[in-house]
């Protein structure tokens, strides 16, 4: 009886040292972190609803200090469970989540993962996410340039759906396949019946080197108004040296003229940036763009030749702590015709703004 009173102790102690191990894990698992990023900006066509032109959705209030994007996020991470919750505010979520329900406005991401395989990194993952397209992301202080491309601008931030994805085991490749709700959709347009789908491959044959292909294939419209949209998005990052890394890409995108149509509207738009980091603290990044849009799929101008324009940037960054960025940029638009609105309500072929950003990660 002696005996037996002591093993229940001795597996009672086990069991509690257990559970307090498991819990210290789920403690390490869970990580909470933060971003605030203010800024101020000053557009010298000085439009009186102080708005940036109506393709931008990011950093589009003039003349004021705001606040672009502020989120809270809740991580948890295991060996076969992941999950990501961040709830977000700021001029960035109210213009890109305006089509949202009220409850999900501020959501910036919130997904669930389940690893689907004891021996290889294949896992499964469902709900919202940052977009798979593109180099650039909601997060200025993850980019290279303060303000983001217009081909960024115009394609999706983020996502709503499922997605398989395979990460080889010496990391150099990644394959991923997404059944989506839209382009850039937490909710899916009403009357519409049809997913949208994607894929996206990265590799990276050296630390240095980065080469992705991302898609979308689908319809962001009702079932009655039909019309098939294909987007491919390709990018190569490069280390040409310590301090000076390039960037290449180049969207191309079609879309059906009209439900059930043989012919299509077509919009494309190349990007290169230069980045040369200066000091350990100081850095400066040279970007080039063009963005064609004749048909006015997704920026529609109502003139005669559609959107064309270039655009040039130059953004200059001072890392003031480690967490803690200071940046300004000086940015010109030159379109074919006359798009910009001036104050005065005339319209004009370019556009220049100055902006300044603080930006902190906790």
């Amino acid at each position: 009886m002696k005996r037996y009173i002591i093993c229940s102790i001795l597996l009672l102690g086990t069991i509690q040292i257990l559970q307090a191990q498991e819990k210290v894990e789920d403690k390490k698992a869970l990580t909470v972190s933060g971003y605030v990023e203010v800024y101020g900006q000053y557009d010298f066509s000085n439009p009186k609803n102080n708005v940036r032109p109506g393709f931008v959705y990011s950093h589009h209030r003039n003349n004021e200090v705001n606040l672009n994007l502020g989120l809270i996020k809740v991580n948890y991470d295991t060996e076969r469970v992941r999950a990501n919750l961040a709830l977000g505010a700021g001029t960035y979520m109210n213009v890109n989540y305006a089509a949202e329900p009220a409850t999900l406005k501020n959501s910036y991401e919130a997904n669930v993962g389940i690893k689907i395989s004891k021996k290889h990194n294949l896992w499964i993952d469902a709900g919202i996410f940052p977009s798979h397209i593109g180099f650039e992301s909601a997060i200025s202080k993850d980019c290279y340039t303060l303000t983001r491309s217009m081909g960024a601008e115009n394609s999706p931030y983020f996502e709503t759906g499922a997605k398989v994805s395979y990460t080889t085991e010496d990391g150099k490749w990644l394959l991923s396949g997404l059944v989506l709700n839209g382009w850039q959709r937490i909710q899916r347009v009403d009357g519409n019946s049809t997913p949208a789908f994607g894929h996206q491959v990265t590799y990276k044959p050296t630390d240095k080197v980065t080469l992705n292909s991302s898609s979308f294939m689908g319809s962001d419209q009702a079932d009655s108004v039909r019309r098939i949209r294909y987007f491919h998005h390709f990018y190569g990052q490069f280390q040409l040296y310590d301090k000076l890394v390039l960037i290449t890409g180049f969207d191309i995108g079609v879309e059906q003229k009209q439900k059930g149509s043989s012919k299509y509207n077509t919009w494309l738009t190349p990007v290169l940036i230069a980045s040369y980091k200066v000091h350990d603290d100081l850095a400066f990044a040279l970007r080039g763009e063009y963005y064609q849009d004749k048909d006015g799929v997704l920026i529609d101008t109502g003139t005669p030749h559609g959107f064309q324009t270039f655009g040039y940037s130059f953004t200059l960054d001072y890392t003031v702590l480690t967490n803690l960025i200071w940046r300004t940029e000086f940015k010109k638009l030159q379109s074919k015709d006359a798009i910009f609105v001036e104050r005065n309500a005339a319209l004009t072929k370019d556009n220049v703004i100055g902006i300044t950003s603080l930006a902190l990660r906790f």
